[in-house]
């Protein structure tokens, strides 16, 4: 069986394709731009990587373009549409609606737009992936594996914010928490490294990208989170303020005399490190920004690791301990300096690392010293192969 998994940004649209039979990635890529005219595709297959340019107007176009990739190209890895068996979607947001992965039919894709408030650029974006697959594979199975899926564990008096509870009742407005697949596998996978049932075990998930979220794991069950509503909470991320004095945010709309939409776009694309630092949204730019002396830079990384440090820390309270402190994403799995320096503030806790060992980029290692009273570990994620188990499960039903 053969599942294409499909995650679609505002402007992008990432694909692998993965043979079920031994879990293998047959062909990977990203179409970037979609409704640029300097729309291109990165097409991964056999090791090698293809860079095509082509327009592409919408996310339909888009999909057009990578089947034709998958099928007809001199590097095609299907000889036709038939071998593919079902399509499994990343889709961020599923509120209080959706928690669980579903079969996609029509009242599914109104339901995902119904909610889109709650994350409109990422609801919407799966939505017109969902639509053009839809369309274009029409007899093809489609499946919904939720963001926010893994968190419906968390305990009502940790979800809900101080806030008039009718908010909750009539708007829903409560701790969602993203990142669900990648928190999921990841601390399944440390289980299994550590030979250790799950149900045994208390583990921090540092999912550091460009948006980032910790999750607290007891038991292999999200009891804890760090974003909220929408992916814009939590920990400061890279353009992304994370959590803030909430008359912060009133008080610039009225200094500046800014829109809703201005505050939101300075919150999630001018803040966080990139905020600080006025240098980048990349933290290896940030870095080589500090190593030439920018202080900048250097406040913001400093802020950064500490920031990321004080919420495990929280979580640690949350679950009354920890056994293991796991790095993934972006960020996590290849900043050897970023996994140092957030550790650096827990070695009060009897935090140490291994500095060889740390030196590992994109590697499932663990990086903790022998006399660490914490295992740390850097476990790169894989939430693509999450949403195929599950495509594949619910596809097998229905077929």
């Amino acid at each position: 069986m053969k599942i294409l998994v499909l995650n679609c940004g505002s402007s992008s649209l990432k694909y692998q394709l993965i043979n079920m039979e031994n879990e293998s990635v047959i062909a990977k890529g990203n179409y970037e731009r979609i409704g640029d005219p300097k729309a291109f595709v990165t097409h991964k297959v056999n090791g090698e990587k293809y860079v095509i340019e082509n327009s592409a107007p919408t996310h339909k176009e888009a999909l057009e373009f990578i089947i034709k990739q998958l099928t007809q190209t001199p590097y095609a890895v299907l000889s036709n549409l038939d071998e593919i068996s079902a399509v499994g979607h990343r889709v961020v947001q599923g509120a209080e609606k959706y928690a669980d992965p579903i079969l996609i039919d029509d009242s599914v894709v109104a339901g995902i737009k119904e909610v889109a408030d709650l994350a409109p650029v990422h609801n919407m974006a799966a939505a017109m992936g969902i639509e053009a697959c839809r369309s274009l594979m029409p007899n093809k199975p489609n499946v919904a594996v939720f963001d926010n899926g893994f968190h419906k564990t968390i305990p009502e008096e940790r979800f809900l914010y101080p806030i008039p509870y009718h908010y909750y009742r009539e708007y829903k407005v409560r701790k969602y928490g993203f990142h669900g697949t990648s928190h999921s596998y990841v601390s399944k996978r440390v289980a299994e490294l550590e030979n250790t049932p799950i149900e045994n075990l208390k583990t921090i998930v540092c999912h550091i990208g460009q948006g980032a979220s910790l999750c607290a794991v007891q038991g292999g069950k999200s009891v804890d989170t760090s974003m909220g509503l929408t992916p814009l909470g939590g920990i400061m991320m890279c353009a992304r303020s994370g959590d803030l004095d909430p008359s912060i945010v009133t008080f610039l709309m009225k200094k500046e005399n800014i829109t809703p939409e201005e505050m939101d776009k300075i919150l999630n694309k001018e803040s966080g490190i990139y905020g600080i630092s006025g240098v980048s949204a990349d933290v290896r730019d940030i870095e080589q920004a500090a190593s030439e002396g920018n202080e900048k830079a250097e406040l913001a990384l400093k802020a950064y690791d500490l920031n990321i440090a004080q919420y495990i820390a929280k979580y640690m309270v949350s679950m009354g301990g920890v056994d293991n402190i796991v790095f993934t994403a972006g960020v996590g799995e290849n900043q050897i300096n970023r996994r140092a320096g957030i550790c650096k503030n827990l070695e009060f806790l009897g935090v140490k690392l291994d500095v060889a060992k740390n030196q590992t980029k994109g590697e499932e290692i663990e990086i903790s010293a022998p006399d660490s009273k914490i295992k740390v570990w850097v476990i790169p994620t894989n939430e693509e192969l999450v949403i195929a188990r599950e495509t594949m499960k619910l596809s097998l039903i229905h077929i």
